[in-house]
């Protein structure tokens, strides 16, 4: 046994840089446990650490300090009230994009049945999270790496949710289908964006869009008006300065009703627009 308890791993761990919860994650995965028993963490934290265990988890500590997400640590990543299983073929989900749902749940809250598509749905937590939050929708899910899509039927089969999923860039496996709904997180950082190094751990092809970081919401918006519904929605999830620009880009395309959604931190995070009845 080692003379480390488990609250001073904790305490080390966060003296390294780490947030406590991180930390507590971290730790509980080396331990086998779920990251929901933290109480557990405080009922023992005099209990001796096993070198086993620390060692293990001292490299789960160092990959976060080197910037890995903690998803791609612990293999897995709650969205929504979901566990999604999450590793380096899919972007590491991000809480905020919970605004998309959710918006785009209101959005289809008076529509029977509806039809409704993720484009670019990497682990595929829109889609199955829409589906199960609306388990009369038809959802599709669309994405261009079939490595990605992998994950998200995994997912789909463990969550024992019904999503149609499509490999090809954007629209291209959509042909001739409308919805009443479009929602996509896209890549939308700039090619030249310094974060994008902090992101090294993630897909580039699922952050870069080009020298302004629009270039595919851009051609999803053009494209879209052959795929809505008439009153049908297009709603995007993008960069924190982008909403004015992704604004402009629906606007100028004949959508209408365009608007804005802040993410947690009162961000505007999410912009879109709805297909009018008669153009």
């Amino acid at each position: 046994m080692s003379a480390l308890t488990v609250s001073r791993a904790a305490a080390q761990a966060q003296a390294l840089g780490l947030p406590r919860l991180e930390a507590q994650i971290l730790l509980l995965h080396a331990m086998g446990r779920s990251g929901h028993d933290r109480a557990w963490l405080l009922a023992h934290g005099d209990d001796p650490l096993e070198d086993e265990v620390q060692t293990i988890f001292n490299s789960h500590v160092q990959r976060r300090l080197d910037t890995e997400p903690v998803a791609y640590i612990t293999g897995q990543k709650e969205f929504y009230g979901l566990t999604f299983q999450i590793d380096k073929r899919v972007l590491d989900p991000r809480a905020d994009t919970e605004t998309l749902v959710e918006w785009s749940l209101s959005c289809l809250a008076d529509t029977p049945k509806p039809q409704v598509v993720d484009l670019g749905t990497g682990s595929g937590v829109i889609a199955l999270a829409l589906k199960h939050a609306r388990p009369d929708a038809a959802v599709w899910a669309v994405d261009a790496s079939a490595e990605a899509l992998l994950v998200a039927t995994a997912n789909a089969q463990h969550l024992g949710l019904s999503v149609d999923f499509h490999h090809g860039s954007w629209f291209a496996p959509l042909s001739g289908r409308t919805f009443d709904a479009i929602v996509s997180n896209p890549p939308y950082v700039a090619s030249s964006d310094v974060h994008l190094q902090a992101l090294k751990y993630e897909p580039l092809s699922a952050l870069d869009s080009g020298t302004d970081g629009l270039d595919d919401i851009r051609l999803i918006v053009r494209e879209a008006t052959h795929h809505l519904q008439p009153n049908g929605w297009l709603l995007f999830e993008h960069g924190y300065d982008q909403a004015h620009a992704v604004q402009t880009l629906l606007a100028n395309q004949g959508f209408v009703n365009v608007q804005s959604r802040p993410d947690l931190a009162g961000i505007l995070r999410c912009t879109g627009g709805q297909w009018p009845t008669v153009k």
